[in-house]
């Protein structure tokens, strides 16, 4: 199962950033031991060196719920920032989100179709005279390249196969960025209360997470009736 994943600063300043990098880092490794494979689809660096104000991720795997269920939401960071020394705010937030994709076209290779014509790049005569240049096909989208850098056909498919894939990659991008334009409300919409995980210092220290006031309501409700039974 495919899930795209979207860890963002919103609008926040640079010690956003810095945590929106600390945390990628982390999802990246905990989602590597689950047995996951993560990937990044497109980042979008920070300002200062080191921050990144938002990442989209593809996960795949099976079971990616309950692993995500830690992870979605709003992640909370208590510090003081480095890269102003003498501001006062300590508590900063990002955000981790899922994007809803209606269209991710993946590349199968039976849906190439490929065709071979005459080379007309450098190489002389020898090039010229059979049919070592390939144009590769993808049927579902329409999309084409051509390869003929090599005088072997075969080759030439190879390199046609990858840049293919590679362009309907940088179609797939160009999607992703249009919906992440559209979910600019995630950026927007950061809640700061109730954050998934909190993580605390420089050296980014996983904070037990704060209960919610409903789930504190919930256990003194549940405290109550154990004592009245008593």
């Amino acid at each position: 199962m495919e899930r795209i994943i979207q860890i963002t600063a919103g609008k926040g300043p640079a010690e956003c950033s810095w945590v929106v990098a600390q945390v990628l880092k982390l999802f990246l490794a905990a989602a590597r031991e689950k047995g996951y494979y993560p990937s990044i689809l497109h980042r979008e660096k920070g300002i200062q060196n080191g921050t990144i104000q938002s990442v989209t991720l593809r996960l795949i795997g099976d079971n990616t719920t309950a692993f995500l269920a830690t992870w979605l939401g709003t992640i909370q960071w208590v510090g003081t920032s480095t890269f102003r020394k003498y501001h006062k705010r300590k508590n900063w937030f990002i955000g981790v989100f899922e994007l809803k994709l209606t269209q991710y076209t993946q590349v199968d290779d039976r849906d190439i179709v490929f065709k071979t014509m005459r080379s007309t790049g450098p190489g002389g005569q020898h090039v010229n005279k059979v049919n070592s240049a390939v144009r590769a096909i993808h049927n579902p989208t329409g999309v084409q390249v051509v390869a003929m850098d090599s005088r072997s056909q075969h080759q030439n498919k190879k390199l046609a196969i990858t840049r293919l894939k590679e362009k309907i990659n940088e179609v797939n991008i160009s999607q992703l960025k249009e919906r992440i334009t559209d979910q600019w409300e995630n950026h927007l919409n950061l809640q700061r209360g109730n954050p998934v995980r909190v993580f605390k210092g420089t050296d980014f220290k996983h904070e037990k997470t704060p209960k919610s006031y409903k789930q504190k309501r919930h256990k003194l409700k549940n405290d109550l009736k154990k004592q009245s039974w008593h």
